[in-house]
């Protein structure tokens, strides 16, 4: 196991030491996205493994808050970052509660980004989209860290290998191709049509601002409601009951509920200068309905 205590240990590749495919001069982003949070070390070991193979990198933390576990939450905050960052990034996620397991690692190359998870759902919605260039199933063992932890493959294996693809490493290096029917994928993921009619979601996250933010996206809302819709449609959470959609959070008086389509371009519900997880006592989980004239 790789000794972190040793400051002057440097992490090795097993086998022969590799080398980068492109310059070192060249600027390459590597995101990270876990839920590590942020008071103990291992955001920090990954950017040094990270560094050691390309000092040239640039390191984005998207987050490193996501719920322990969660890996839909994971899956949608992925799916609603990737787009603002420029080609040629390499997204790591670390949303792991099976490492160590027989679970394997994917690599996944669309619309020119490259995604390394473990494959555990948490790439569901990517594969949704479509326009996959590639889906390879991790094995080559001469990108990971000589010593691989049971533990913490973030550092060991998903690290190292960022680090190489950011550096122009061919992906197809990295193992065998698979289908994306071969991979794990998460249900009940989207809102759905219940027997009477309304569009069911659920709250997927909490945030600091007690916001709710459910799976309930723009796209479902535009296509089971017609347009003039906005302003009449009902959107419930427990016994709580909110018309209409607001286009800002102030365009309610403070304290009031209401909901809006957030930047993520999912249906959120808020409280203009309030806490809506705590005015409403709602939690992650519980179900969101909208109901309206549908087309």
């Amino acid at each position: 196991m790789l000794d972190v205590r040793r400051s002057s240990l440097k992490p090795t590749l097993n086998g022969e030491p590799g080398t980068l495919e492109r310059s070192r001069n060249t600027m390459s982003i590597i995101t990270l996205l876990t839920d590590f949070g942020t008071g103990a070390e291992y955001a920090g070991l990954m950017k040094g493994v990270i560094l050691s193979i390309n000092p040239s990198a640039v390191i984005v933390d998207i987050t490193h808050q996501i719920d322990c576990q969660d890996i839909a939450q994971a899956a949608f905050t992925i799916s609603s970052s990737y787009e603002y960052f420029p080609d040629g990034t390499v997204h790591l996620v670390v949303v792991d509660p099976g490492v160590g397991s027989e679970r394997s690692l994917l690599a996944l190359e669309m619309k020119n980004q490259i995604f390394i998870a473990p494959d555990n759902g948490v790439l569901t919605l990517l594969f949704n989209e479509g326009n996959i260039s590639a889906l390879i199933r991790i094995t080559n063992s001469k990108y990971f860290l000589a010593s691989v932890s049971r533990t913490f493959h973030g550092r060991d294996i998903i690290a190292p290998v960022g680090a190489h693809l950011s550096g122009g490493l061919d992906l197809r290096k990295l193992g065998a191709e698979i289908d994306r029917r071969d991979a794990v994928h998460l249900d009940d993921l989207y809102a759905r049509i219940s027997e009477n009619g309304e569009l069911v979601g659920k709250i997927i996250g909490i945030d600091d601002f007690g916001n709710l933010i459910t799976n309930i996206d723009f796209k479902k809302l535009s296509e089971e409601y017609p347009s003039g819709q906005e302003k009449k449609i009902q959107i419930k959470i427990g016994s709580h009951a909110i018309t209409g959609l607001s286009e800002t959070y102030s365009s309610v008086q403070p304290k009031t509920p209401m909901a809006l389509v957030g930047s993520r371009g999912f249906l959120e519900i808020a409280v203009n200068k309030g806490n809506a997880a705590l005015i409403l006592n709602t939690e992650k989980g519980d179900n969101v309905r909208v109901l309206g004239h549908r087309k």
